[in-house]
């Protein structure tokens, strides 16, 4: 029986969103999350029953907040505020961050400050318990108001709209509930509102790509930790003190990681001599995209847990509270950031497989790898590749967050841009994981021209042999595509 996750009763980790977005793990509200929950709406029913006049709930949204409702259209609007968002575009985003998303907003719920129903609650999480995934076109959000438009998509299939993905297929929403035995529900007033306005997807995504951009980190670190071996360098540059004396952590970390992955090895040259800075500067280079990702799960675990939309209802008092915690801006300019760690990284790539293949710098190995250089042509076009990845990460590199552009008649008159960071991030790791995956099959190469794997340090053997289960050493040439796509799905799933 799939891991049930109990929500409301503890901060969630990022560990805790890949584990129902990933590996299947089921939803449950903590008691004292299922009493939060009750309490809030109880106080929206209250302020309802006293005639205040509450955004969203008895008014218009955005540019339309002065338009006043009867109480027979605050149902008909929550209904019309996902069919109105009904008009994004693109490939649908992964079905696990949309799983994600869904379970982040039952998270957002859960602190009782949405003042939706129990019911509703229950609802979202069967949808997840039972493996029905909206289908969420990846354009149209702005991240101002939230992720709308994405997560209207999500929201949507609670009431039969929309298209999701149940067993492996693709179905119209009232078919995928009545296959997994759940009934369409009505949303309440202000329950649509509550459900797509806020940073779920964007935070999503993020948690997500935490994960990943770790392993293609650890990945990179391989490739660089073979190729020193492979260069016969020296491994003094990553010696503590050095780093020490600059004293940032992350330089410090990635300099202990590479020491520990060359330990042993009989390739590493005792000299002194300085090698090129795509060896010698590991550290320094890619100590920041270390200690970045490290400091991002902090930021990354407050949004996950925080409630952000609008308005928001204290379940304890029942003050009502107009704010803008919907906007994505940490999120962002966390994301933003990333993209340029990730530019770093593509350049790192780029550089060290230059080094690898060109017979003046790469210390007697071969022209690009490969026996019989000339009629073989070994890493040339795996070089190319290399380069026209890294050129395509550096043009996504440009941060989405300053692209700010009022709209929604001028309501949302400052954007965040959120999710334009988060779809450009994760097609930058995308390209940049198969770039790695390129880096550590030409690294892996060149150890066996050099000598073969017997002299390797002991973590960088472990490095060798996976690549070498994956693809076999270059003889002669051959397409490496389907080799390229195994490895990078290795590096994707943590198993390298």
């Amino acid at each position: 029986m799939a891991e049930t996750l109990e929500v409301g009763s503890r901060a969630l980790t990022i560990e805790d969103v890949a584990c129902v977005a990933r590996q299947g793990a089921r939803i449950a509200l903590a008691p004292a999350a299922r009493a939060r929950v009750e309490r809030g709406r109880t106080r929206l029913d209250e302020l309802i029953a006293r005639g205040e006049r509450i955004y969203g709930v008895n008014t218009g949204v955005g540019g339309n907040v002065g338009i006043s409702l009867s109480a027979g259209q605050m149902d008909t609007l929550q209904h019309n505020l996902v069919r109105h968002l009904g008009c994004a575009t693109g490939t649908p985003l992964a079905e696990d961050t949309v799983r994600a998303s869904m379970l982040l907003r039952i998270v957002t719920f859960a602190t009782g400050a949405s003042a939706v129903r129990p019911q509703l609650v229950d609802a979202l999480a069967e949808l997840v318990n039972r493996g029905i995934t909206p289908v969420v076109p990846r354009y149209g959000s702005v991240g101002a108001s939230g992720d709308l438009m994405p997560s209207a998509y999500a929201a949507r299939v609670l009431v039969g709209m929309g298209e999701a993905v149940y067993q492996g297929r693709r179905l119209p929403a009232p078919d995928a509930l009545r296959e997994a035995g759940l009934e369409p529900i009505s949303f309440a007033p202000k329950e649509a509102l509550a459900l797509i306005n806020g940073t779920t997807m964007m935070t999503a995504a993020a948690a997500l790509l935490w994960i990943d951009a770790g392993r293609v980190l650890q990945a990179l670190l391989g490739a660089v930790a073979l190729a020193v071996e492979a260069l016969e360098a020296p491994d003094l540059p990553f010696h503590p003190w050095a780093s020490e004396m600059k004293g940032h952590p992350g330089q410090i970390a990635v300099a202990a990681h590479l020491l520990g992955l060359v330990s042993g090895s009989g390739y590493i040259r005792a000299s002194g001599g300085q090698s090129c800075y795509s060896l010698r500067c590991v550290p320094q280079g890619l100590g920041p995209v270390w200690e970045g990702l490290e400091d991002a799960r902090a930021v990354i675990e407050r949004e996950i847990n925080s409630a952000n939309d609008n308005p928001l209802v204290d379940p304890d008092t029942g003050a009502l509270h107009k704010a803008g915690n919907f906007y994505g801006g940490h999120i962002a300019r966390l994301l933003d950031t990333w993209k340029i760690d990730f530019a770093v990284m593509g350049n790192w790539n780029n550089s060290l497989m230059a080094v690898l293949v060109d017979d003046r710098f790469n210390g007697g190995l071969p022209a690009n790898l490969v026996p019989e250089p000339g009629v073989n042509s070994g890493f040339k076009g795996m070089q190319l590749s290399t380069t026209s990845l890294c050129c395509a990460i550096r043009q996504m590199a440009g941060p989405s967050s300053i692209h700010s552009v009022p709209t929604e008649q001028y309501n949302e008159d400052v954007v965040s841009l959120g999710m334009h960071a988060a779809v450009t991030a994760m097609d930058a790791l995308e390209c940049l994981r198969n770039q790695t995956a390129m880096m550590l099959l030409a690294a892996t190469q060149a150890v066996d021209l050099r000598g073969g794997p017997a002299k390797l340090g002991t973590g960088s053997r472990g490095v060798y042999d996976s690549v070498r289960e994956t693809a076999a050493f270059l003889e002669r040439d051959r397409a490496m595509e389907h080799e390229v796509g195994a490895l990078a799905a290795k590096i994707a799933a943590g198993t390298l």
